[in-house]
């Protein structure tokens, strides 16, 4: 089996809101609730879900630039949280970011250079020259040229500064780089180019990714295992084979049938996407929403069993009955 990467066991994330009153306890949103995943090198990892299920907030933890509530994240065997910050400092050479925004990414007020350096110079470990040159370097492995190294960001277009920003996660030569909607604020056609730059890269330096997106075509480009996060739960995860063309949980199910198709009649999510403070933590969060929901929905949280085939999915139901599953 392949080492593992990065692996986070029962991690909950909680933030408190703002007080409607002034001697009122503020109300808590529970961000993630008990979320395990485990990232095996070489075997990039999808996270799904819409806007509001707890998918950037896992990236965040998982760089290490938050702390849990409780559970553990754990980078090559060492729990982030644990390390000093001079460790935690030398640890992010293994592990590096690229953000959604590549126009509020980058800082305006610095050169390529400098930015694509940064990391570099942030360990100390190198002079000026040396990682001028290996800036140089990671442009050419982004489709960059060495005469970009002294030019600001406004100089580029925004596909052209999103293969900066990942020249900047690849200078340390990491072994994880942790995506976060890499390519939503891009157009289609830049999108494309950006993902084939990511993926000969994952093959040219051995890198792996731990993907945030709510697009199901980027994911299936790109990774080779999926998790279907919802209201900070895990709901499936398996394969891109698998949860594309056997979904089991009615809301992968859903976001399948949600991505735009030419033939009419195209189902649709029913129902409201519920608030995270307002899901009971004894319930299944997708019980309000679900057409197959049924009485122990409401009373019973579901945890993640194994279908086969390292296919997992949180749901009471009996996927094996007929009626149960999704049908074309």
């Amino acid at each position: 089996m392949s080492d593992i990467l990065l692996q986070l066991d029962a991690v909950t994330r909680q933030y408190a809101l703002p007080r409607e009153r002034l001697w009122q306890k503020p109300a808590l949103v529970h961000a993630l609730r008990g979320v395990s995943l485990r990232l095996h090198s070489g075997r990039s990892l999808g996270v799904v879900g819409e806007s509001g299920s707890g998918k950037s907030t896992l990236a965040r933890l998982a760089m290490g630039l938050e702390p849990p509530n409780s559970g553990r994240v754990s980078l090559l065997g060492q729990d982030l949280n644990a390390l000093k910050p001079a460790a935690l400092r030398h640890a992010r050479r293994d592990f590096q970011m690229v953000f959604q925004d590549p126009y509020g990414s980058l800082d305006p007020r610095q050169t390529v250079a400098r930015i694509v350096g940064e990391p570099m110079s942030v360990l100390g470990q190198h002079s000026a020259s040396v990682m001028r040159e290996q800036a140089a370097e990671v442009l050419a492995a982004v489709g960059l040229r060495r005469n970009d190294l002294d030019k600001y960001p406004h100089e580029f277009s925004g596909g052209q500064r999103q293969r900066v920003a990942i020249a900047r996660a690849l200078i340390t030569r990491p072994r994880l780089i942790v995506a976060d909607e890499p390519v939503s604020a891009l157009d289609v056609s830049v999108q494309a180019q950006v993902l084939n730059l990511m993926q000969d890269l994952a093959q040219q330096f051995g890198v792996t990714y731990l993907l945030i997106s709510h697009d199901l075509a980027v994911v299936n480009h790109l990774c080779d295992e999926v998790a279907v996060i919802y209201q900070g739960r895990i709901v499936e995860q398996g394969t891109p084979e698998t949860l594309f063309r056997a979904a089991a949980h009615p809301y992968t199910q859903a976001l399948l049938a949600a991505v735009p198709r030419v033939e009419p009649g195209a189902r649709r999510q029913r129902g409201k996407v519920p608030a995270l403070r307002a899901v009971p933590a004894t319930a299944c969060p997708y019980a309000s929403r679900c057409p197959q929901a049924q009485g122990i929905c409401d009373q019973s949280r579901p945890e993640l069993r194994p279908l086969g085939d390292g296919h997992r999915v949180a749901c009471h139901l009996d996927l094996r009955q007929p009626g149960l599953t999704r049908s074309d």
